[in-house]
């Protein structure tokens, strides 16, 4: 490290010798009468009294200090291992090569690290790595050797890797700031072997329907050989087809189709039979997740006449395969006996209701059941003044048949929903709507989702607002036209996404039921890979729904074959999480109990470990990818073998240190320093003053 200093002034240089004659001129007058010590004394205490004026003066002209410290830092190379299954003994058997790559280079004055899949720095010795990880991330290793050393002077990265990569982006898709030397290892050859290398089927089932299961079946080397393919569950097969392979590389697609009569997440194989000579069997097996549920959630879609609003809504609404929606037009099907004694969970009335009180009686039958949450579409023929009465989000006083013609802006404070400003930005270039012209008032508890632009002005009336605290939770979309903002984006973005998204959120938020229970344990999510931690979090609450803490929970958790695990913890405010490890693939039950106030209180979940086995589906180790990225970034490409001589080219064209310069300029008087060469200068006089008799 090298230190340089130097004083800038902000005054002209003379005045520096000013402070000199001050504090000179100063000790003179003070010390000239004849003292009662010694000369030599008395000269001391001069120096002493005009060296603490003069640096005072002196710092009254405030000057600058500059420093700039400059730091060496030396070349780093990082050794990136790929650490997947599908390098497994290739990669064992390389390691001692790269151990003594590993030491050649620090014994040179390079800095050497390795980093592998997990993300982290791995510390011990090469030899003991395990090629344990279930999946491979090419660009995120690269990437994460970018993050680490982003600003260092990192120059080179090894990267033993067979090249195939499952997960992620490309590694040639990215520009990386150093070299990238790749060791090949692996069989560049295709294997003899038989996979299923993809499943397709819908995450929902309904009670008793039938579903298909869709499986991608590849084939090398197995030409004029037939297998049979088996659906199972339970250890049951529930049904077979038989597949012959007519070439050397064949695709053959099946679908089986099924159905269950048993409700909640069921556990489904599909198997290819076993033939002599494969390479592996491991991918002759995948597995599959549907979760079953008895019927959907029902909506009831109540229009005042025929509009282009009510496919454009029935359709958002039908992209959630969870709603099932029935339609009513009262200029169509007019008769209150169409749905009648139905329970619904959400209802959307399209302009009701009206100024003529079409339905009426009906829309007042709907909303006295249970409570069911409306969501209120306003147009021209809209009556204001009921529809202020039923909702619990705004309040609207406005002219029958007075209307305007808005667009929406996003309000970037609303936080109900995981909306994105930026991209609902789209909403202020659709297509005005018609909404009723008046004064907007919001209710308590309201919030507001978008607001009314008129033209170019930016109003603060609420185009669409909700309520989710009253009793009855209420959304209102103050306009009509919704059907032109979906036209209007697909013809922008070919796509029609930013409108149904927001149409489809606010929707399931007033329709989610409630959670009213004092005791919640759940899984972060409801699905995890093998080898991943399952982390649950426990929600415990007083009578008026504050949580509490220092309760001792019991969790039980229970395989596919009935084995039941339990594990004791207690909930604290610091760590509400309790995390497992080492789960193998299939459907858990779980079970949470906890005593409060002396009453046992429980709860009860599923969710499901999967195993991608993504290491198995590609096997052919995949050169030209590495060539071509160690090319992109002017490094080299070697096979094992040639370690050595990666060794020597990384040796010869070593990158000399990098020196790192900052700058600092700050007052001088900050230098605490000062003030203490200031105090011993005061008290050194004052001190011999008072030893010689004197103050």
């Amino acid at each position: 490290m090298i230190l340089a200093a130097e004083i800038i002034f902000q005054t002209p240089l003379w005045y520096v010798g000013v402070c000199l004659l001050a504090g000179i001129g100063y000790a003179y007058f003070l010390y000239q009468p004849k003292p009662i010590w010694s000369k030599p004394v008395n000269y001391a205490l001069a120096a002493f009294r005009g060296a603490l004026v003069s640096i005072i003066a002196f710092l009254l002209l405030n000057p600058l200090l500059r420093s700039i410290q400059t730091l060496s830092d030396k070349p780093k190379v990082v050794l990136a291992i790929d650490n997947s299954e599908s390098v497994g003994n290739y990669g064992t058997k390389a390691l001692a090569a790269l151990a003594s790559l590993r030491e050649s280079l620090a014994d040179e004055g390079l800095e050497v690290s390795v980093q592998t899949l997990n993300s982290e720095n791995y510390q011990d010795e090469l030899p003991k790595l395990k090629f344990d990880r279930t999946s491979t991330n090419l660009s995120d290793l690269l990437g994460s050797a970018k993050n680490n050393y982003e600003g260092r002077n990192l120059t080179d990265v090894v990267l033993l890797t067979d090249g195939i990569s499952n997960q992620g982006l490309s590694p040639t898709y990215t520009n990386y700031p150093f070299r990238v030397h790749s060791i090949g290892v692996g069989d560049t050859l295709s294997k003899r072997d038989i996979s299923i290398k993809a499943i397709s089927a819908n995450k929902i089932a309904y009670l008793g329907n039938q579903f298909p299961i869709q499986a991608d079946i590849v084939a090398g080397g197995f030409q004029g050989q037939t297998v049979t393919v088996s659906l199972r569950q339970n250890g049951s097969t529930l049904s077979t087809q038989r597949v012959s392979f007519g070439q050397k590389d064949d695709f053959k697609q099946l679908t089986f189709q099924t159905a269950s009569n048993v409700k909640g997440v069921q556990h489904y194989v599909v198997e290819v039979e076993t033939l002599k000579g494969e390479f592996t069997t491991r991918n002759n097996r995948r597995d599959v997740y549907l979760d079953i549920i008895d019927g959907k959630e029902k909506v009831l879609l109540l229009a005042l006449a025929t509009h282009p609003d009510i496919k454009a809504i029935r359709t958002v609404l039908e992209k959630n395969l969870n709603y099932e929606v029935d339609v009513k037009i009262f200029g169509v099907n007019p008769n209150a006996e169409t749905y009648p004694d139905k329970k619904y969970d959400l209802i959307v009335l399209h302009q009701l209701p009206d100024m003529f009180n079409i339905g009426g009686d009906i829309i007042q039958r709907y909303l006295q059941r249970d409570n069911t949450p409306v969501f209120f579409i306003l147009g021209s023929q809209s009556n204001t003044t009921k529809v202020s009465q039923l909702n619990s989000a705004v309040s609207i006083s406005a002219n029958p048949g007075q209307v305007d013609k808005v667009t929406g802006r996003f309000n970037p404070n609303f936080k109900l929903l995981n909306l994105d400003p930026e991209r609902l930005r789209i909403l202020e270039k659709m297509p005005p709507l018609t909404v009723p012209f008046g004064e907007y008032r919001l209710l308590p508890g309201s919030e507001v989702v978008l607001y009314q632009n008129v033209g170019n002005l930016k109003t603060g009336k609420p185009l669409l607002m909700l309520n989710t605290g009253g009793t009855r939770k209420s959304a209102v979309l103050a306009g009509e036209g919704i059907w032109q903002w979906r036209l209007e984006e697909y013809a922008l973005t070919e796509k029609q996404e930013a409108v149904d998204e927001l149409l489809q959120k606010v929707m399931q938020l007033i329709s989610v039921k409630d959670d009213k229970r004092k005791f919640r344990v759940y899984p972060l999510a409801n699905e995890y890979n093998a080898g991943d931690k399952v982390a649950f979090e426990t929600e415990v609450y007083n009578d008026i729904y504050e949580r509490t803490y220092g309760q001792s929970i019991r969790l039980e958790i229970t395989n596919e074959r009935s084995k039941t695990q339990s594990y004791t913890y207690t909930n604290t405010e610091g760590n509400s999480r309790f995390e497992l490890s080492g789960l193998t693939e299939g459907v858990y039950q779980y079970k949470a109990t906890t005593s409060i106030k002396d009453k046992i209180e429980s709860v009860t979940g599923q969710f499901i470990v999967r195993d991608l086995a993504l290491e198995t589906l590609n096997l052919t180790a995949d050169f030209s990818l590495l060539r071509s990225l160690s090319q992109q970034t002017d490094g080299q490409f070697v096979k094992v073998a040639q370690i050595e001589s990666l060794k020597e080219y990384l040796l010869k064209n070593k990158a000399p240190d990098r020196l790192d310069s900052t700058e600092d300029l700050s007052e001088l008087i900050q230098n605490k320093w000062l003030f203490f060469l200031l105090l011993l200068l005061a008290t050194l006089e004052w001190g011999t003053r008072k030893y010689q008799g004197s103050y």
